[in-house]
């Protein structure tokens, strides 16, 4: 199975959000591996990245069920959504920028979604 793109690679500048997301009605149920992959960072910033969730896409939770620690550099980072996983998602960045000179952040990043297989694979043997 393909993963599903949260948020197509881009570059970004400032803090913002993606679009919403559908999980899939079925894929609920099952946890979600989320990964955030960052192909191109300079140094002296960090960025945030919570994953929100809804039911009906429209009310967003106050807190997000989940959210990857602050990174710094280039990767790919991966975190697991537990059931039962909102129907709606969507990624909310905060970047900031510490060095003199041009203060903006630059980052270029995705994320995407796939059902986890490990542990259902797991538990079934």
């Amino acid at each position: 199975m393909l993963p599903n793109f949260l948020i197509a690679e881009t570059t970004v500048r400032e803090s913002g959000e993606s679009s919403v997301f559908d999980s899939g009605g079925p894929n609920t149920n099952k946890a979600l591996v989320l990964t955030l992959g960052i192909t191109h960072a300079v140094e002296q910033e960090s960025m945030e990245v919570a994953i929100y969730g809804s039911a009906d896409g429209v009310t967003w939770s106050d807190k997000p069920p989940t959210s990857f620690p602050p990174k710094f550099y280039c990767g790919n980072y991966e975190l697991v959504l537990d059931p039962p996983c909102p129907r709606y998602l969507k990624a909310v960045w905060k970047v900031s920028r510490w060095s003199r000179g041009d203060n903006r952040p630059y980052f270029s990043f995705y994320i995407f979604s796939q059902p986890e297989r490990v542990r259902a694979m797991v538990n079934a043997a």
